[in-house]
């Protein structure tokens, strides 16, 4: 009994050590990526103009980056799972940092697709190599908690990033001659190059080498995760292909290619359609732009902890996707600006509190170099909801002159992703206690 009691308290120890050592390094990881990907959607507020794009070409853009995005996504996690996570994170940062600043100097559509198109290929690899980083380090029990830690950062930037981004752009204005919105790109793109020479020096690649653990503490984590990723080996064999042939993998892609549909649709153009309820400002719309993703943050904490507390993803993915479908469809008929507005919130309520159990669901198929290429396969997969989401907004825009249209086909999308995950073939309690990736 005490060796018992002994051996709690170090996992109990380690994994809090390991927890706050990590995740708030990821978080601002991934709060920069987030801010990075739809400040987009403000600056269309005064670029679109400036530079003259219309609604359709505006959402092209928009979604292009998810054409450069998959180009490299599967090549970018062999490459971590190669070369290590602390080099190959840092580089994702440093370049789309780079790339995030430039697109503060596009003049035409031209520009515009092109410098989307390479911040797609820049970020390439960044979210999944986050879900198999997660797997070096966090025993299957506690990685929906570690993913939920870090990935509401993406609900975070949104909440804060309307704020920020208009203030920038309205206070900014004329500053130098560049235009605010000019600003917006600069100044939120240099702090994800400067984060990325911090994970150079601060990140640890596995516990063996985090001198910041007790001998005990690797002696623990490192035995722990052995003997997961041990059975995993022994129940499946799998090689760096097997995502591309497990319907396992294919399905986790289609259902959350159709909630992305959504997520990049709302996240993108949600500013201008809250533009549209009526005469607002910049920052107005800012500050209601903040409020979806606010919810998001607290559902996804809720979901998370339900998720592990139950040992299922699959049914509270399901819930959370059709409470999103049922309130983005109700705003689309909504008798007024304002309850359409509220149903736009319960959509982000419904629409970010999936995410980590995605991740979670993901993280665990499969091991090593082939859960590294497997996870990449099926973010790879599903990024047609962000090819297809943004862009089919901006055309239904320009040829209907509303957005009902393109948030009702949201609304089917959310739901058949629902059905997919109750269909999945993953057990709930299974999936939540399959081990974790490393090696």
């Amino acid at each position: 009994m005490p060796e018992r009691v002994e051996a709690r308290t170090i996992e109990r120890e380690t994994m809090r050590r390991v927890y706050w050592r990590l995740v708030p390094m990821l978080f601002c990881a991934m709060f920069f990526n987030y801010l990075d990907r739809i400040n987009i959607g403000f600056a269309g507020l005064r670029m679109n103009h400036d530079i003259g794009l219309t609604a359709a070409q505006f959402g092209f853009g928009a979604s292009v980056f998810f054409a450069g995005y998959m180009v490299l996504e599967v090549p970018s996690n062999l490459m971590l799972h190669r070369i290590g996570a602390r080099v190959w994170i840092a580089r994702i940062l440093l370049s789309w940092g780079l790339i995030a600043s430039l697109m503060a100097f596009v003049w035409n559509a031209g520009s515009f697709y092109t410098l989307r198109f390479l911040l797609g290929v820049a970020e390439a690899g960044f979210l999944p190599g986050l879900a198999v980083y997660v797997t070096y380090w966090f025993p299957s029990e506690y990685r929906a908690r570690a993913v939920g830690g870090y990935i509401i950062a993406g609900q975070v930037a949104a909440v804060l990033g309307g704020p920020v981004s208009t203030a920038l752009m309205t206070y900014c204005d004329g500053l130098g001659g560049l235009q605010g919105w000019q600003w917006m790109f600069i100044l939120e793109g240099v702090p994800t190059m400067i984060l990325g020479l911090v994970f150079l020096a601060a990140l640890t690649d596995r516990p063996a080498r985090a001198r910041w653990l007790a001998p005990e503490q690797h002696e623990w984590l490192d035995g722990r995760l052995a003997r997961e990723r041990t059975r995993l080996e022994t129940e499946h064999s799998h090689k760096w292909w097997a995502g591309a042939s497990d319907g396992r993998a294919w399905a986790l892609a289609i259902l959350f290619g159709c909630a992305l549909i959504g997520v990049y649709g709302l996240l993108i153009w949600l500013p201008l359609i809250i533009k549209s309820f009526g005469t607002l400002t910049d920052i107005e719309v800012g500050l209601l732009s903040a409020v979806p993703p606010l919810l998001g943050v607290i559902g996804t904490l809720i979901v998370s902890w339900s998720s592990d507390r139950f040992g299922d993803r699959k049914r509270h993915l399901a819930g959370v996707y059709i409470l999103a479908g049922a309130a983005i469809g109700m705003s689309a008929v909504a008798p007024s600006a304002a309850l359409s507005y509220v149903m736009l919130c319960l959509t982000g309520l419904g629409i970010n509190s999936g995410n980590s159990l995605f991740w979670s669901i993901n993280a665990s198929l499969m091991t090593g170099v082939a859960a590294a290429a497997s996870i990449a396969f099926v973010n790879t997969v599903a990024q047609f909801g962000g090819l297809f989401g943004p862009w089919m907004i901006g055309w239904v825009r320009d040829t209907t002159g509303s957005y009902a249209a393109a948030l009702l086909t949201i609304s089917a999308f959310l739901f058949l992703a629902a059905t997919i995950a109750l269909a999945l073939r993953v057990d709930p309690r299974r999936t939540a206690a399959l081990p974790a990736q490393g090696d």
